[in-house]
């Protein structure tokens, strides 16, 4: 509607608050909604900083309310099928999923708290056609201020390394390659469009992981298994052993005269994802639904390991991460929480009540992790909003010495052995960057 006015949910976080029309101001975060995708053209639309969605109400009917509440990626009378109205144009109708014969309507006019609610589809009624521009950049684009599929020009024709480059990556899948563990895909391959049903480009062009729960895994010291990304900054010169330095990569803190034997020094991972799916089907709380989505990884140890971990009665998925001291220091780990309070700093479950500012399933959030020397940062973002950020000093961790070395990991590692068999995780990257001083792919 070429009104001036927008879809907003009132201030604050109300269930059962009612959508309306009010002045389009960009910077208004009652009018910014987060675009979760739900496959096959579906969405959900999450107010900021809230844990609420557009809600049509049950089945469909004329005048029937479009309100807010608490975000259910299951239920359908919360997804929306954008419908395009103008070809060239970032302008749609929004079409409820269980009832297709009834959308999102304005009403006539525009006035301040005009109610919104369900009438009959039609793409001619311009008071169900809305312009979606998205306020993370400020640039007219198609996800209504979200991030959702479609906003990452990544093509769902090719395989993850025609949208990716996954040359400084190997890939574990849980499939035994003849000696009892896990199979390994080495960067040659993995850049030659390589994809099976664990790894592979979904139909919004997203790095897919698909992790079951019965799988070998890469070791056996290893208690769970894996669909993940293994840093290798060789890019495939087997010259180089994957244990090598030269491989590997080390902290700036490390004596200067060592530094030149390491691929690079110090170093930035960054990813856009959206978690799809995680285990269910166990009573073990401090196991079901957990996985980890990035790391660290130094030579036996992990200087960070970062979780989302969302309960089977919770809405949204938790995020922390775990700091483990090397091998030399003792190997004593520290937990911090980034959204919600889940874990204690000893890694015990601290709550399993839902995290109001968590993750839900099927929405898309960034996450950043940076060492700087001793300093290592954790970030959470979504929308090129800062939701989360901590930073530990890891001068007491015995890093400092140049027998270390380190890589970066992401995508699943699933923390879960005792859900059914058939249980799975999956997980969708946007983006996946790896960058380090000294360091030119």
């Amino acid at each position: 509607m070429e009104t001036g006015y927008s879809i907003d949910g009132n201030g604050g976080a109300v269930q059962g608050q009612q959508l309306y029309l009010w002045t389009t101001k960009t910077t208004n975060v009652n009018q910014n909604w987060v675009q979760i995708s739900h496959g096959s053209g579906y969405y959900s639309y999450k107010k900021e900083g809230t844990s609420l969605c557009w809600d049509g109400g049950t089945g469909g009917a004329k005048r029937q309310a479009v309100t807010l509440e608490v975000c259910d990626s299951s239920n359908y009378d919360q997804h929306w099928k954008k419908v395009k109205v103008t070809s060239g144009t970032e302008i749609y109708r929004f079409e409820k999923r269980n009832a297709p014969g009834f959308s999102i309507d304005g009403n006539g006019g525009a006035a301040l708290r005009q109610s919104l609610y369900l009438w009959t589809s039609s793409s001619g009624n311009i008071n169900q056609q809305w312009e979606l521009t998205r306020t993370d950049d400020t640039s007219s684009g198609g996800s209504g201020g979200g991030s959702g599929s479609g906003d990452h020009n990544l093509d769902a024709s090719k395989a993850p390394s025609g949208n990716f480059d996954l040359l400084d990556w190997y890939l574990s899948i849980p499939v035994d390659e003849g000696d009892g563990y896990a199979t390994s895909i080495k960067e040659v391959e993995l850049a030659a469009s390589y994809e099976d049903s664990y790894f592979y480009t979904g139909s919004d062009g997203g790095m897919v992981f698909y992790t079951p729960v019965k799988g070998v895994t890469t070791s056996s010291g290893t208690k769970y298994v894996r669909t993940e990304l293994r840093e290798m900054l060789r890019r495939g010169d087997t010259s180089y052993s994957t244990s090598g330095k030269d491989n590997n990569w080390a902290f700036s803190s490390i004596p200067s005269s060592s530094q030149s034997a390491f691929g690079g020094i110090d170093g930035v991972l960054d990813a856009t994802l959206a978690v799809n799916h995680v285990t269910t089907t166990s009573s073990n709380n401090e196991q079901v639904g957990r996985i980890v989505i990035g790391q660290i990884h130094a030579e036996g140890n992990e200087p960070i390991r970062l979780y989302y971990h969302k309960l089977p009665g919770n809405n949204n998925g938790a995020i922390y991460f775990a700091h483990e001291t090397s091998k030399s220091d003792g190997g004593n780990e520290t937990w911090y929480n980034l959204l919600g309070s889940m874990v204690s700093s000893n890694g015990d479950l601290n709550s399993t009540s839902n995290p109001s500012n968590g993750i839900a399933l099927n929405e898309e959030f960034s996450y950043t992790i940076t060492v700087n020397g001793d300093s290592l940062t954790a970030k959470i973002s979504q929308n090129g909003s800062q939701l989360a950020s901590k930073t530990i000093n890891m001068s007491g961790s015995g890093y400092d010495d140049s027998s270390n070395y380190m890589y970066f990991k992401a995508g699943i590692y699933l923390q879960d052995n005792s859900s059914n068999d058939s249980d799975y995780a999956k997980v969708t990257f946007y983006k996946l960057t790896n960058t380090h001083d000294n360091y030119n792919p």
